[in-house]
Formats: structure tokens, sequence, C-alpha cells
């Protein structure tokens, strides 16, 4: 196999995992009945739209439908792509509910 095409080969994985990334974080918003293009706004204020996100916005499924997606698999799953801005943002809505929870709302 050419060089160009396992560098081709390791593009397209990477853009894969990118991609299910996202998914997996626009729909943990969901399940926390956030929206994903707000919170990813608050974390990226100077960036325009992300079509990728809008790509994966529009494959989420209502909570209900939704298996869970556990706080700290988002987190990871962010930091592992360099997403430390976002995974801050999250981390904040974290600490929000968990307030939220303690204070009995």
């Amino acid at each position: 196999m050419s060089d160009n095409k396992i560098g081709d080969q390791i593009i397209a994985s990477y853009q894969r995992d990118e991609n299910m990334m996202i998914l997996i974080f626009a729909q943990w918003c969901v399940n926390h009945d956030r929206n994903p293009v707000e919170v990813y706004t608050s974390a990226y204020p100077g960036q325009g739209d992300n079509a990728a996100l809008k790509q994966a916005v529009e494959l989420t499924v209502p909570k209900e439908e939704a298996g869970p997606i556990d706080n700290e698999t988002v987190l990871t799953v962010l930091s592992l792509f360099g997403n430390d801005d976002l995974a801050f943002a999250v981390s904040q809505i974290i600490e929000e509910e968990a307030l939220r929870k303690r204070q009995g709302r």
C-alpha cells in the first residue's frame, strides 16, 4: 500500500472518530436539555457555524429514546480531540446540575 493511501486512510479514520465525538457531545446536550449549538458557541464564541455539529444535531434523538451518556465519557472524548474549552463548558453544566440536585431543584 502506498504512503498516500495510508495517509488517506488515517485521515478518513480520524474524521469518522471526530464525527462520532461530535455526535456524542450533541446527544449528551440533548439528554441534559441543552442546545448543543449554544453550548458550543459559549465555548468557542469567535467561530462561525460548525457544519459537522449541525449534521450531528440532525442525528440526535429525543432524550427519552437515547441511551445514557456518562458525564465522564463526554469529557474524555472531548479532551481526546483537544476540545478543552468545550470540555470546560460541559464541566460547568455538570457542576450546575449537581448543585441544583443538592438544593433539591
